[in-house]
């Protein structure tokens, strides 16, 4: 398993589609700016080949390339589904290689680290059509935080479609101006639950406060409300959202075939991490990190307060981890069981092989460009979607294997 709903969504019908259309250290983007609503027509994409990764057991085949691209999902019909920082959902077909939009998208703003961003299927998806997606939520003044939104995908016949009850079930508490950490990763578990990551928004004090829901994981219903067996659902309020607590920046998730779940996190100056997340628990940030505070100031190692879970795996240089999958396809058969997260500032793809609750980075692929997103494909191929930082179209790129 990985991202738990990309492969259960595709396993579902393929026929619902058709029936529908007759009815974002190391993570920085431009300044604020509001999403525009309108959008061109179909239009196609011109590819050519990318640059080969020497030693790497796959070929690279650049597909399209989408402006300031942050997530990608599926569709059971073997379509992508890609949301574009400043607020564009695009419907990708790679048969045609032709690129169309989907409408109707929430309302967001585009900030350094935020604008649009994660996007997922319900697990019925093939039922109900419903689509999650995460944005950055204006506020009062200079304020946002980040948000989840959901609405029904409906398709029409010339590739691209709209967003019908687009409704949001879960926001940030609280906003702040501050322009990073949101976060916002979202994940269908099997559990069948609704699994969001929360930044601390550059805050440090929210991962540790129960009044907020920042610098936690979250898990909700599929219609944002609080499931009654979370750990901390007696308390009421946001705390009841709660998970787990004391992260930073979780930017990739993923369960593996024994239903755990892992996570990567942004450390601070140093400390990038791997987790495995156990109900209820504290993993210590600011108290403790393997990095130190930009400005110089330390922060305590794991070691010195073992009430906290330590990281599984630290980065020290740092990987600015993103985009994580546990891969379960055919078409790559070593990695079966391995995590594959793409890399920010060190650009390319990082192999992790677990081990039960062990887990170790096991070979890095460098792609010479920051990697935001990966997803495993219908077919057990390895898409990967190029940031796209400072201007430049972020390429979106399948792996499959050489010769």
């Amino acid at each position: 398993m990985f991202r738990f709903t990309r492969l259960s969504a595709l396993a579902t019908a393929i026929a619902l589609l058709p029936a529908c259309a007759s009815t974002g250290a190391s993570d920085t983007a431009p300044a604020s700016t509001a999403a525009s609503t309108s959008a061109p027509a179909t239009t196609p994409t011109s590819t050519a080949p990318a640059d080969e990764t020497p030693g790497a057991p796959f070929a690279t085949a650049v597909m399209a390339k989408f402006d300031h691209p942050w997530a990608m999902t599926f569709l059971p019909d073997g379509r992508l589904l890609v949301t574009e920082r400043g607020g564009m959902l695009r419907l990708f077909d790679p048969a045609t290689r032709r690129s169309g939009t989907v409408t109707g998208t929430p309302k967001s703003i585009t900030v350094s680290h935020g604008g649009l961003g994660d996007v997922m299927l319900h697990p019925q998806f093939a039922r109900n059509g419903l689509v999650y997606l995460s944005f950055v939520e204006p506020g009062e003044g200079e304020a946002h935080g980040g948000a989840v939104a959901r609405g029904r995908l409906v398709l029409d016949a010339n590739g691209g479609g709209r967003l019908e009850n687009l409704e949001t079930i879960w926001r940030q508490v609280p906003k702040y101006a501050s322009g990073g950490h949101f976060a916002y990763r979202v994940l269908f578990g099997p559990d069948g639950k609704l699994w969001i990551s929360s930044g601390e928004r550059e805050k440090f004090d929210p991962s540790q406060d129960m009044a907020s829901n920042l610098g936690k994981i979250i898990r909700l219903n599929d219609d944002g409300s609080v499931p009654a067996d979370n750990p901390f659902a007696r308390r009421g309020g946001v705390a009841a959202q709660v998970w787990s607590l004391g992260h930073r920046n979780i930017l990739g998730m993923a369960f593996d075939a024994e239903k755990r779940l892992w996570v990567n996190e942004m450390g601070p100056k140093g400390g990038d991490e791997l987790n495995l997340i156990k109900k209820g628990a504290n993993y210590g940030y600011p108290i403790v990190s393997n990095g130190d505070h930009y400005d110089g100031k330390p922060i305590p190692d794991h070691p010195t307060r073992p009430e906290f879970p330590a990281p599984v795996i630290t980065w020290t240089p740092v990987i600015s981890p993103a985009g994580f999958v546990i891969y379960n396809g055919g078409l790559f058969p070593a990695w079966r069981g391995s995590g594959l997260m793409g890399g920010l500032s060190s650009k390319g793809l990082v192999r992790v092989e677990f081990n039960g609750t062990n887990a170790r980075e096991a070979e890095r692929f460098d792609l010479g460009a920051r990697i935001r997103e990966v997803e495993q494909g219908p077919d057990g191929a390895l898409w990967v979607l190029e940031d796209g930082k400072r201007g430049s179209n972020g390429r979106l790129l399948k792996l499959t294997p050489r010769g």
